[in-house]
């Protein structure tokens, strides 16, 4: 095989792609780490850093630092692009994971059910928009990640109170979700992993719910509140629905959420997350490692081009 990186990884985190790394250097598969953090490019540079280029963008970038690269990835990624690069999960894919409006407009067009949502752009539209919604609800950013920027009220008098004193969420993009607060059955979500367009696993998480936070990768699990990370089966039905959730949101590696209403039964998508880290401890909860799927999945990508 050749030297010469044939993939250039884009990334935020420095923890989180550790495994991804170390697989490719197991499976000797020569690749070019880039920091977006560090990144910029020169417009007249018509020479992308590989044939492929592997999108690990960050949602959650935005807590970590204050110019985050959100949007100049999609920048980036165009100009790669128009200079012949194949992006794995690039601008199409990033386009639904920057935004929970369009992740459940999306999923709701394909027939499938969610929480009863409504979006804004302005915080005074709060009250008026969840007129009609069951409380408790929650009032989400459209860009978020980790859990960020998600606040339960219990009644429309503390919904009212927290908008006049300034103290919802804001998000990045100025676009706010308010949803009904889902009673979850037993407490459980399932995260449905696919690659390619094909399900590969899916986990049950398990908490209390108090944190909003259900990132289930390694560097994830630190400091956060004790969750029950199990694997888990889905029936055909639900296989057939990620899978086609996942090829409509064009997201070659993702992970989708959903959870069943324990007030009517009802399975709710919630969430397309095009940033995929996998399961912490994949040989124990797994009994093996998504990675090797990965680098093969990367691997066709490659030698396609």
């Amino acid at each position: 095989m050749s030297t010469q990186p044939r993939i250039a990884v884009l990334y935020e985190h420095p923890e989180w792609f550790k495994p991804l790394f170390a697989t490719l250097e197991r499976r000797g598969i020569p690749y070019v780490p880039l920091r977006l953090d560090e990144h910029f490019f020169d417009l007249n540079d018509r020479t992308p850093p590989a044939p492929v280029v592997f999108s690990r963008v960050a949602m959650s970038s935005f807590l970590r630092q204050d110019e985050h690269g959100i949007f100049y990835a999609q920048s980036l990624y165009s100009h790669w692009e128009q200079c012949g690069a194949r992006i794995i999960n690039g601008n199409p894919a990033l386009a639904v994971d920057t935004s929970k409006a369009r992740q459940l407009s999306l999923i709701n067009s394909l027939g499938y059910a969610t929480p009863a949502t409504r979006v804004v752009h302005r915080r005074a539209d709060l009250p008026r928009a969840a007129q009609g919604l069951r409380f408790p609800i929650v009032v989400k950013v459209n860009i978020g990640g980790s859990g960020a920027g998600v606040v339960r009220y219990d009644s429309m008098e503390q919904l009212v109170q927290a908008v006049a004193d300034g103290t919802t969420p804001t998000s990045i993009d100025s676009v706010l979700l308010v949803q009904e607060y889902i009673p979850t059955r037993g407490g459980r979500i399932v995260r449905a992993e696919t690659l390619a367009g094909r399900f590969l696993y899916a986990i049950s998480l398990t908490t209390d719910g108090g944190s909003f936070d259900l990132c289930p990768a390694d560097a994830c699990m630190v400091g956060k509140p004790k969750i029950t990370i199990e694997q888990t089966r889905i029936d055909a039905e639900t296989t057939q629905a990620v899978e086609t959730i996942s090829r409509a949101a064009n997201m070659e590696l993702c992970g989708i959420e959903f959870m069943i209403d324990d007030r009517d039964g009802t399975r709710r998508f919630y969430d397309i997350n095009g940033l995929s880290n996998f399961v912490a401890r994949p040989l124990e909860v797994l009994g093996w490692d998504p990675h090797e799927q990965l680098a093969d999945y990367l691997l066709e990508v490659i030698g396609a081009r």
